[in-house]
């Protein structure tokens, strides 16, 4: 491993990068029937990065691992600390993992997964960048440290990685802290979807209620966009379907405000056509362009594939045609269509956290790759990212604890050397979102029973609340576990 410190005000940067396998499953094996010509070089290592902050006097404390939310997005570039991060330096020594594909761990372009070879090569290539692998590469980056357990934390997509690392390599944590992320352990994308739409439709109605005036503005744009040809920056059209994936803004804190300040004044008047305004095209075009993280969109349904599931087989599309509300009129049928769906009566609809086939061709950060994530999603051999058994061991030994509590000591300990797996429960804990547009309540509530997480339950929070909630997050996740 490579380390660089550096000296900062009351704290010290430490960077970490450490050498991992690329393939840690065997994805790319069953291709090898492919010629040498057929599949470029594909590494057999990639580089693992990694920043730790430790605050002067706090060099004795234990290691705490963030993983960020996505997938796809790297560790969090805090100037100056603050947030939950100033809070977390207080109790621990703080490592902010790029997770791979991400920052500056192997970070991946679009160009270069299309590089690789046929798109079904560049789906197993993909696939080596699931929440199974950032796991074990977290387990291989603390052995590197020496060994010692360490506490990891995860919000969103983050949560994903934190239960793989409570499935593979429980005997590596000390403690385990969620926030917004307990994902299903064993269920259909499907159910997720079907919650993430009954949830995004319930935002929708508060944003309208809010702000009823931005309704018809909301129609007049759709109506608009299935006429005429507005561009991007990015150079391609904007369709009515990708302006409805502003919504995605709604499943954050004050999203209803965002949504609101988006909407303001679109159109003006050019030689006497109306248009869209550049500005708007501009602020539209950084809410829905995935160039900034392209693994978000491709990978975004494979993080809840497994061949006990089988294929997602784009499920958030196919599951859309359940919700009427949010269905999508034809753009080659013109402003009619949309005239026709809002004749219906049902309100005007943004989507949320959803990624369909035909974004992957809209987009021009995905459309080099728009095959690949074909053969993703019809792909129904991913592996195992969970293992139900080892978390119900977890939560098996939380209850024998909560039992042993109410004895008192005496049966605490008698418990404890009664039953060698109580001694290897990990204390865990989790913010679980009533409202979470993004990560449904009852899955996550599901997945809490049964790795034995205690649950800090909000209705007011959405899902960024470890960025609007703070230092009091943390302060009650640290609580939780150690009461």
């Amino acid at each position: 491993m490579y380390d660089a410190t550096f000296s900062l005000p009351g704290h010290t940067m430490i960077e970490h990068s450490l050498s991992v396998p690329l393939d840690r499953f065997g994805a790319l094996s069953r291709f090898s029937r492919f010629a040498a010509d057929e599949v470029a070089a594909i590494p057999e290592k990639i580089e693992l990065f990694a920043r730790e902050y430790v605050r002067h006097g706090n060099e004795k404390l234990p290691r705490l691992v963030y993983f960020q939310g996505g997938p796809g997005f790297g560790g969090p570039r805090m100037a100056p600390i603050g947030s939950w991060l100033d809070t977390a330096l207080n109790h621990y020594r703080v490592v902010l993992l790029d997770e791979r594909g991400t920052g500056r761990s192997h970070p991946i372009e679009a160009q270069a997964v299309s590089a690789v070879g046929p798109a079904p090569v560049q789906a197993a290539f993909i696939s080596c960048f699931r929440q199974d692998s950032i796991a074990a590469d977290a387990e291989d980056l603390r052995l590197a440290f020496g060994g010692e357990p360490w506490a990891v934390l995860g919000q969103s997509f983050g949560g994903f990685v934190v239960t793989a690392c409570l499935s593979q390599a429980p005997q590596g944590l000390s403690e385990a802290f969620i926030t917004a992320g307990l994902p299903s352990v064993e269920g259909h994308a499907d159910n997720v979807y079907r919650l993430t739409y009954a949830q995004t439709d319930v935002r929708n109605r508060e944003f309208f209620a809010r702000y009823p005036g931005d309704e018809p503005v909301a129609w007049s744009v759709a109506k608009h966009l299935a006429d005429v040809e507005e561009r991007l920056p990015t150079g391609e059209r904007l369709t009515p379907g990708r302006f409805r994936q502003i919504g995605i803004c709604l499943g954050r804190s004050y999203g209803l405000e965002q949504l609101h300040f988006l909407l303001e004044d679109p159109f003006w008047t050019v030689r006497g056509a109306r248009r869209l305004r550049p500005q708007f095209l501009d602020r539209i075009g950084a809410q829905v362009s995935l160039a900034p993280a392209p693994l978000y969109g491709v990978m975004h349904e494979a993080i809840y594939a497994q061949a006990s599931t089988g294929a997602t087989a784009w499920s958030a599309d196919r599951i859309r045609g359940e919700f009427p509300q949010f269905r999508l009129p034809d753009v080659a049928a013109g402003a009619a269509a949309e005239s026709e769906l809002e004749a219906e009566g049902r309100g005007f609809r943004f989507t949320g956290e959803h990624m369909y086939p035909w974004q992957m061709r809209e987009d021009p950060a995905l459309a080099p790759i728009a095959d690949a994530a074909d053969a993703l999603a019809a792909d129904p051999s991913l592996r195992r990212l969970y293992d139900a058994e080892a978390l119900a061991a977890n939560g098996a030994a939380a209850e024998r604890g909560v039992r042993a509590g109410r004895g008192g000591s005496a049966a605490r300990e008698a418990a404890a050397g009664h039953d060698a797996t109580a001694a290897r429960r990990v204390p865990a804990a989790a913010w679980v979102y009533k409202r979470d547009m993004f990560v449904p309540y009852s899955i996550s509530m599901e997945t809490a029973r049964l790795a034995g997480f205690r649950t800090l339950v909000s209705d007011s929070f959405h899902h960024d609340g470890l960025h609007s909630g703070g230092p009091q997050m943390i302060l009650k996740l640290i609580e939780a576990v150690r009461r």
